[in-house]
């Protein structure tokens, strides 16, 4: 925790280092015209309360604020000269396409970047063992893509040799790299970049978060995250609408958040029909006093139906004595709550003498692959480009990121040291209990 966000002091987010690494001095004039360059001092502060501000600056400090993103007046690559290749790693999302898209838009259009590559199958593509050959992007290759879900470039997951991977690099006379991905993708971005220095090659490596859990740190949102919140909403919906139509129907659906429960929570808001929300950060029991079961028993008691959402990594507590396994990025495998519930709701209620009728949703395939939507595809496009401006100047070991309405620039040390998650005790969770009145059948009134 002492390198993280999250209950750290003004004094101790003032330590941390919010600057951002370059490869060399940028000495080129920039091709735009017409633009609002952004300085290299611009920052953005991460406090907008300014109490906190006030608190440092009265101890002679300087407050935390972030590198604004956006285009430089000088850059450090020479577009013809330029060879960027573009790697997708780790789970599908909404929008990988869309950011796809505008990087090789932005880089051809607006800086004369003609060599693109796409690696496919994440980092394995530039592992020579498994023999796959990078793809040539263009705007006409990549014209049409956000119209379907996942990636064009295809997906992995599992560490590869970072020196392997650099070699490579190097061998294709890679100079700049954009790894879209989550915590696992950018810590291998990271080491990247020290292994690329090491060697004292001049590679700008810029992440894009790709996370439809939002639980990468010091940034406010990701994309495909909106469109999870759209798509999830259809099948709580259907949930609602199967457990009217019995008497004492239950609609369980099992949404995406392993450590993080932002898109239960934020489709439960969505769609007021929701009665429970269960997400990983709010431990619960299953029997007791103040057990989930007891609770639900006592809604349908009230209501006679009950609509529950629960993200796949809430409830790991129930699961103490069994095995832990890993998936090939080193995550822990979480087991199956969506499924576990299911069956202990149905042993429950039928041990009670309970007539009932239940039904299980788990669309997490489903929302994971759509296309994205809306201000969620606009969002893609502004991330892409941001990140396009960082590179060309030759900024490097960053994130691209969104904090308080501002494009800003993580430094990947910071975005990935530890997964974001709601606080219990803040706005977005005391929503939730308001809007679902959950705490009215968990703990009621003597």
């Amino acid at each position: 925790m002492a390198d993280c966000e999250f209950g750290l002091s003004p004094a101790a987010l003032q330590a941390l280092n919010f600057d951002v690494e370059g490869i060399g001095t940028p000495t080129l004039d920039s091709p735009l015209r017409g633009v609002q360059f952004v300085e290299d001092d611009e920052r953005v502060a991460y406090f907008t309360d300014p109490r906190p501000n006030q608190e440092l600056l009265a101890k002679g400090l300087p407050p935390p604020a972030f590198v604004a993103a956006g285009p430089r007046r000088r850059l450090y690559h020479d577009a013809a000269w330029t060879r960027a290749a573009i790697v997708t790693c780790g789970g599908l999302c909404p929008g990988i396409n869309d950011v796809i898209k505008a990087l090789v838009n932005t880089l051809h259009f607006t800086y004369g970047v003609d060599n693109i590559f796409g690696i496919p199958y994440g980092y394995r593509g530039l592992a020579p063992k498994y023999g796959h050959k990078p793809v040539e992007l263009s705007p006409d290759v990549v014209d049409t893509i956000p119209e379907n879900g996942g990636s064009i470039l295809g997906s992995s997951r599992g560490e590869q040799s970072t020196e392997e991977i650099v070699r490579t690099l190097d061998r294709l006379n890679i100079n700049i790299l954009f790894t879209i991905g989550g915590d696992g993708t950018q810590r291998g971005a990271g080491d990247i970049v020290a292994v690329a220095k090491a060697h004292g090659l001049t590679l700008s490596v810029v992440g894009i978060p790709k996370t439809i859990d939002n639980d990468l740190s010091f940034m406010e949102r990701t994309f495909g995250f909106e469109t999870a919140i759209y798509a999830a909403a259809p099948v709580i919906g259907c949930a609602h609408m199967e457990a009217k139509g019995a008497y004492n129907g239950v609609g369980l659906v099992r949404l995406m958040g392993r450590d993080s429960g932002f898109i239960a929570a934020h489709a439960s808001l969505a769609n007021s029909v929701v009665n429970i929300c269960l997400i990983p950060e709010v431990p619960f029991e299953l029997e007791g006093p103040k057990g989930f079961l007891p609770a639900l028993e006592r809604r349908l008691a009230e209501k006679h139906h009950a609509v529950v959402v629960v993200a796949e990594g809430a409830g790991q507590e129930l699961f103490a004595n069994q095995p832990v396994e890993k998936d090939l990025s080193g995550n822990i495998l979480n087991q199956d709550i969506g499924v576990f519930l299911r069956d202990r709701i149905h042993a429950y209620l039928k041990q009670r003498g309970i007539e009932h009728s239940m039904k299980y949703f788990d669309p997490s395939y489903l929302i994971r692959s759509v296309p994205a939507r809306g201000t969620d595809a606009v969002f893609c496009l502004h991330l892409a480009q941001q990140a396009v401006h960082a590179a060309m100047a030759g900024l490097t070991n960053l994130v691209v990121g969104y904090w308080h309405g501002h494009f800003v620039y993580v430094p990947i040390a910071l975005a990935t040291c530890e997964r974001r998650r709601i606080d219990p005790r803040g706005q977005l969770w005391q929503s939730v209990l308001q809007v679902t009145r959950q705490e009215d059948i968990w703990a009621p009134q003597a």
